[in-house]
């Protein structure tokens, strides 16, 4: 929740936070203000360094691993990527928690609490909203759970195997876009106005998947605002990457449907849509239906219900965790 005045603060209260300023050779204001390097400075160092060493390492790992074309090992591979980017986006904020004189926790990944009741919660409504949707289009004909083409053993080595992805997935695309840079940027122009921005880049990003259309990314964007709702609500990412990570898995393993156009080997059933692809988002999958914007407007009721916002909201969010992010 907000903190109140630091004029109004009891003498025993701590006072907020302070970032240091960063080494500058000489001040600027177009670089600094009181509070240090301006946060816009900041994103863009961010982003600077998780592209080159997002560069750094995917090219590393290109000239040492060997060159294998069988489907064993480009699964293995796709994990191996999805672990190195999130490498990428961890590291720079770590660098810069140090500069800034902040807890890395401050960002929306706090070890207090990882893979607790939050993040539980998180993954059961990430389950029960992808299963809606799909009951929704069950219910007018659209869509058939089919049959199930794994067996034994393998459903589940499948089941962990997608569940280590798309943890890994969420973990990543949440703090890429709402961890670091949603703070940071919040510092600039308010916690709502980077949550829009951001969440529509997020968006933006998936139409370079193959199969993906406007709606689907749209689709995304919505779902990801909807991420920072609840970053807003709990003071961390670890309700929304338990959603994200429930999600997916539930999209591409469980019910065994396209993802952003992609169908996932080693999936649970044989399902099928038949009917329009605006109802089903046909190669794009669930995600470019339009039924998906009714599942998320649900989300969202049911979550103000649960989660209500405290009164005498500001759009400043108080810089250490676990209230990092509340209203």
């Amino acid at each position: 929740m907000d903190q109140p005045p630091e004029d109004n603060l009891p003498e025993s209260t701590p006072k907020p936070h302070q970032p240091r300023v960063l080494p500058v050779l000489a001040f600027d204001p177009l670089l600094i203000d009181a509070n240090g390097v301006r946060p816009i400075w900041r994103l863009l160092i961010y982003f600077a360094l998780y592209y080159v060493i997002r560069l750094a390492l995917l090219s590393i790992a290109i000239a040492t691993l060997p060159n294998r074309t069988d489907s064993t090992s480009l699964l293995w591979l796709q994990l191996l990527e999805e672990c190195l980017l999130l490498v990428a986006a961890l590291m720079p904020a770590l660098f810069l928690a140090k500069l800034e004189g902040r807890r890395f926790g401050t960002y929306g990944l706090p070890l207090r609490g990882a893979f607790g009741k939050q993040f539980c919660m998180g993954a059961l409504w990430g389950l029960l909203a992808i299963t809606l949707l799909l009951l929704m289009m069950r219910g007018i004909g659209v869509f058939h759970f089919g049959h199930l083409v794994l067996h034994g053993a393998r459903v589940l080595k499948f089941a962990v195997f997608w569940g280590a992805v798309f943890l890994v997935v969420g973990l990543y695309e949440d703090f890429l876009f709402r961890g670091y840079s949603l703070f940071t940027l919040a510092e600039a122009i308010g916690f709502w106005p980077a949550a829009i921005l951001l969440s529509f880049a997020f968006g933006f990003i998936h139409l370079r998947n193959n199969g993906e259309s406007w709606v689907g990314a749209l689709a995304a964007a919505c779902i990801g605002l909807f991420f920072c709702l609840t970053l807003r609500r709990t003071g961390t990412l670890w309700f929304a990457i338990g959603m994200h990570a429930a999600w997916d898995w539930g999209e591409s393993f469980l019910y065994s449907v396209p993802d952003s156009g992609q169908v996932a080997p080693g999936h649970l059933l044989r399902s099928s849509f038949h009917g329009a692809p605006w109802l089903t988002g046909g190669s794009v999958g669930p995600e470019g239906s339009v039924l998906v914007f009714v599942v998320i407007a649900v989300l969202w009721i049911i979550f103000e219900r649960f989660y209500p916002a405290p009164k005498r909201a500001r759009d400043t969010p108080p810089a250490d965790p676990p209230a990092t992010y509340h209203e």
